[in-house]
C-alpha cells in the first residue's frame, strides 16, 4: 500500500507533466512555485519524468527552465501502442464531429502527439481528412491505410459493394479522404473509367498489396471541397451567397465551426474555407469570427462584403 507521502510525489508528478505539456517552457522558479516546492524538489521530479520515459530538456537562459519534447519510446500510459494511434485517429475524426466536443477533442489530440514517439506521429499524422460537415466512423485501418496510399502515391485495389449490386474490383489512384453528410469518401481518379469518382469507404474492402505509383493530378475545380460541391449539387439546399477564403489557421482550428460549409487542409497552418450565408455581409462577418489572416479568393461580392464591413468598423472606432 503507497504512503501518503508516495501518493504526494505521485500527484506532483502529474501536476508537473500536466503543467510541462501546456506551454513549451517553464522556468523553474515558476514550477517551483506553483507547485509549492522547492527549486530543488523540481530538478528531483524532473529527474523522475525522465526515468519513466518523458524526455524533459533544460531551458538555457536567466531563469533556466524546462521543456517537454516528444521521446523515443511512448511513455507509460494507460494504452499501448494501437490504443494510442487509435485514440489519436479517434479525436482528429472528433474535432469534425459536430456533437459538441471539438474544442477538448483538438487539446487532447494536440497533448497526446506531443509525447507520442516520432514513428506514432508519422501514422497519425499520415491521415489527411477534409471536413465537409458531419463525420462516420469506419475501420480506422483502412483510414490510415488509404492515407498512406495517398501519401505514398500508390494506386489501391478494393471490392466496392453498390446498393443492391455485388462487389465489383476497383483499380483507383486516391487523392482525398472527405468526411461529408456524416460519411467518409474516398475522392479519386478511375483508370478503367478515366474519370473521377468517389467511393463511400464503409463500403469498400481493401486488397493488397497496393498497385504502382502514379503522378499527381488536379483535382476538377481546383480544389476537393469545390469537386465535392458539384458532385453532390441537387443534394443541398445550398445558400443564396457562397464563397471561398484561405484561412490563416490549421484544419483542426476551423473544423468545428464550418456547420454546412466545407474545409480542406493545404498546410500546416492554411484551410481553404467553402461557405454560405443569406447575404454577402453576413458571409463576410461570419468568416472574420475566426480571428486569422483572410484571403479572398472569390467571388469579387464577397471581397465587396470585406470592403463595406471594414469601412463600419472604423467608423465604430472612430465614433
Amino acid at each position: 500500500m503507497p504512503t501518503a507521502s508516495a501518493s504526494t510525489t505521485s500527484a506532483r508528478l502529474l501536476a508537473l507533466l500536466s503543467m510541462l505539456q501546456v506551454r513549451r517552457d517553464w522556468p523553474g522558479t515558476v514550477l517551483a512555485e506553483r507547485l509549492s516546492v522547492s527549486e530543488r524538489t523540481v530538478r528531483r521530479d524532473v529527474d523522475r519524468l525522465r526515468e519513466l520515459g518523458y524526455v524533459v530538456h533544460a531551458v538555457k537562459g536567466p531563469d533556466g527552465g524546462y521543456r517537454l519534447e516528444a521521446g523515443s519510446q511512448l511513455p507509460p500510459m494507460l494504452f499501448d501502442e494501437e490504443q494510442a494511434v487509435a485514440l489519436a485517429v479517434a479525436l482528429r475524426i472528433a474535432v469534425s464531429a459536430g456533437a459538441g466536443i471539438e474544442e477538448g477533442a483538438a487539446r487532447a489530440l494536440v497533448t497526446l502527439r506531443q509525447v507520442m514517439p516520432s514513428r506514432l506521429r508519422r501514422r497519425v499524422d499520415a491521415l489527411e481528412v477534409t471536413a465537409a460537415g458531419g463525420s462516420s466512423t469506419v475501420d480506422t485501418e483502412v483510414l490510415l491505410a488509404l492515407s498512406g496510399a495517398i501519401r505514398g502515391l500508390e494506386e489501391v485495389r478494393f471490392d466496392y459493394a453498390s446498393p443492391g449490386r455485388e462487389p465489383v474490383l476497383r483499380r483507383v489512384q486516391p487523392h482525398h479522404l472527405v468526411v461529408r453528410g456524416g460519411r467518409w469518401y474516398l475522392v479519386g481518379w478511375s483508370s478503367e473509367r478515366a474519370d473521377w469518382r468517389t467511393y463511400r469507404v464503409d463500403r469498400l474492402s481493401l486488397r493488397i498489396p497496393n498497385g504502382p505509383r502514379f503522378a499527381r493530378r488536379e483535382v476538377p475545380g481546383g480544389s476537393v471541397t469545390e469537386f465535392l460541391a458539384a458532385r453532390f449539387k441537387g443534394s443541398d439546399s445550398g445558400w443564396p451567397c457562397t464563397g471561398e477564403v484561405v484561412l490563416g489557421l490549421p484544419l483542426a482550428e476551423v473544423a468545428p465551426f464550418v456547420g454546412e460549409g466545407a474545409a480542406e487542409e493545404i498546410g500546416p497552418a492554411r484551410t481553404r474555407l467553402v461557405a454560405g450565408s443569406w447575404s454577402w455581409a453576413a458571409l463576410a462577418a461570419s468568416l472574420a469570427r475566426f480571428d486569422a489572416e483572410i484571403e479572398v479568393v472569390g467571388p469579387q461580392k464577397l471581397r465587396d462584403a470585406f470592403a463595406g464591413l471594414a469601412s463600419r468598423a472604423a467608423r465604430a472606432v472612430s465614433s
